[in-house]
C-alpha cells in the first residue's frame, strides 16, 4: 500500500509489522516522532506490546536489554546525545548477543548544541559490535527494519542492529512509501524464538565476568559473526526481493561506476544529491559515478574494492570526522587498498556537519577537487570567516558575520 507519509511514521509502521513485545525509548529530537507514533499504536490497541516510559536513554537501553534477554522481541530509538548516554548499555547488548533493533535518527553531537543532521553519533559507536545499516530514503528506512530484525535474530548471528536515518532530511520529510503488507512481513520475519533466554525454570547467566582467560575470545566471536553476517546479508536481500517484489540493497549500491574515472563514495540521504550531479556531469561528458555504502558494519570490503578498483580517482564524502585523525569512512577505504598493496588516488572530504546543506554545487566542487593533490581530510564549504592561518574560531568575527 503506497502512502504519502513522514519518514518517522514510516519507521513506526515498519516496527509495528515486526510485532515487538516491548517498545522503550526516551524522547529526543529528531527521533521523537517514531516512538510517539508507536505509543499511539499501543494505546489504540493496534500494536500488542508493552510501551515502557523511562527517565533516560540509558534506562531505555537497559529495558530492551532485559526484555530481549527474556525472549521478547524489542525495539528502541534515539539520536545524538541519547545514543551516547546509551553507549555503556549498547556495548553490553552486543556482548550478550541480544538482537535488539535500534533506529538511530542521526544528529550531530554537542558541544556546541546542534539538533541537525550528520553521522557523528552512530559513527562514534561503530566499534560497539552492532550491525549498522544506513538508508538513503524513507522507502529504504521502512524496508531496512525488516532486514534488521531478520539478520539480528538469525540463530548463528544474534547481534543487535542499528538502522541509521538522517535526522529531519528523512525523519521529518514526507515521501511516498510502499508500506509492507503484514502477511509479507510474517513470511519474511518469523516469530522471535531464541535458543537461550532468562527463564526461572532453566537458570542461565548472561553478561557474567570475563577474566583475561576468556574475554578476548568473546571479541573474536563477535568479529567472526560479523563476517558470517556479511555473507548472509545478500541472501536475505534476495529473499526480501522475492517476497516483497522490490529491490533493497543491503551492502552497497553502485551508480554508474562501471566506466567511471572518478567515483564519490557516500552514506545516507546525500547519495540522492550525488546521483543528480553524476547525471548532470555525465551529460557534459565526464565519467563520474557514486558508490553508496549501506552496511557500514560489517564493512563489505570485497564489494567496495570491486566497485572502486578501476577508478582513477576516489573521493570519500563523509558527514563525520574522527577529530585528530581523518574521517571514519576514509579510514576504511585507505586501509582497504593498503592491505592489498595498491596505491590509489584517494581524497577525504568532510561536509555537512551540524546539518550544513550539501548542495549540488558542493558536490560538483568535490568532483573538481579530485583533480588536485589528494588529501586525507579536507573540510569543504567552510564559511568565509574561517582562517586557514588560525583555525581557532574568532567569535567576534562570527558574531559580525551573522548580524
Amino acid at each position: 500500500m503506497k502512502v504519502f507519509i513522514e519518514g518517522s511514521h514510516a519507521v513506526a509502521e515498519a516496527v509495528k509489522r515486526c510485532k515487538p513485545g516491548v517498545v522503550c525509548a526516551y524522547p529526543i529530537t529528531p527521533q521523537t516522532h517514531i516512538v510517539e507514533r508507536l505509543s499511539e499504536m499501543v494505546a489504540d490497541g493496534d500494536l500488542k506490546a508493552e510501551f515502557i516510559n523511562v527517565e533516560s536513554e540509558h534506562s531505555a537501553a537497559s529495558v530492551v536489554l532485559g526484555s530481549t534477554a527474556t525472549g521478547v522481541r524489542s525495539y528502541t530509538a534515539t539520536s545524538s546525545q541519547g545514543l551516547m548516554l546509551m553507549a555503556e548499555v549498547l556495548f553490553n547488548i552486543a556482548g550478550m548477543r541480544l538482537p535488539v533493533v535500534l533506529t538511530c535518527v542521526n544528529r550531530s553531537l554537542s558541544a556546541p548544541i546542534n539538533i541537525w543532521n550528520d553521522h557523528q553519533d552512530s559513527m562514534s559507536l561503530r566499534d560497539a559490535g552492532w550491525i549498522q545499516l544506513y538508508a538513503e530514503n524513507n522507502q529504504e528506512v521502512h524496508d531496512l527494519h525488516f532486514i534488521a530484525y531478520r539478520i539480528a535474530e538469525e540463530k548463528n548471528i544474534m547481534l543487535p542492529c542499528m538502522v541509521c536515518m538522517d535526522g529531519y532530511i528523512l525523519s521529518h520529510g514526507y515521501e511516498v512509501v510502499d508500506l509492507a503488507e503484514q502477511e509479507m512481513v510474517d513470511k519474511f520475519l518469523p516469530p522471535y524464538q531464541p535458543e537461550y533466554k532468562l527463564d526461572p525454570e532453566n537458570p542461565l547467566t548472561l553478561g557474567l565476568l570475563g577474566d583475561p582467560n576468556y574475554y578476548m575470545e568473546t571479541r573474536w566471536a563477535i568479529q567472526e559473526t560479523m563476517e558470517e553476517a556479511l555473507a548472509l546479508l545478500p541472501k536475505i536481500e534476495s529473499e526480501f526481493s522475492e517476497i516483497f517484489k522490490r529491490q533493497q540493497p543491503v551492502l552497497v549500491e553502485e551508480y554508474k561506476t562501471q566506466d567511471a574515472e572518478k567515483i564519490l563514495l557516500a552514506l545516507g540521504s546525500v547519495a540522492g544529491t550525488v546521483k543528480e550531479v553524476v547525471d548532470e556531469l555525465r551529460e557534459e561528458g565526464e565519467k563520474v559515478g557514486l558508490l553508496r555504502i549501506i552496511a557500514f558494519r560489517p564493512f563489505p570490503k570485497d564489494q567496495v574494492f570491486n566497485a572502486l578498483k578501476n577508478a582513477d580517482k576516489i573521493g570519500i564524502l563523509d558527514k563525520s570526522i574522527s577529530l585528530g585523525s581523518v574521517s571514519p569512512v576514509y579510514m576504511e577505504i585507505s586501509s582497504l587498498f593498503q592491505e592489498r598493496g595498491i596505491n590509489k588516488n584517494i581524497s577525504g572530504f568532510v561536509a555537512g556537519l551540524g546539518g550544513r546543506d550539501i548542495t549540488p554545487e558542493v558536490v560538483k566542487e568535490i568532483f573538481k577537487l579530485l583533480d588536485e593533490k589528494p588529501q586525507a581530510v579536507r573540510f569543504v564549504d567552510l564559511r568565509e570567516w574561517y582562517s586557514e592561518k588560525s583555525p581557532v574560531y574568532n567569535w567576534e568575527s562570527v558574531a559580525q558575520s551573522t548580524k
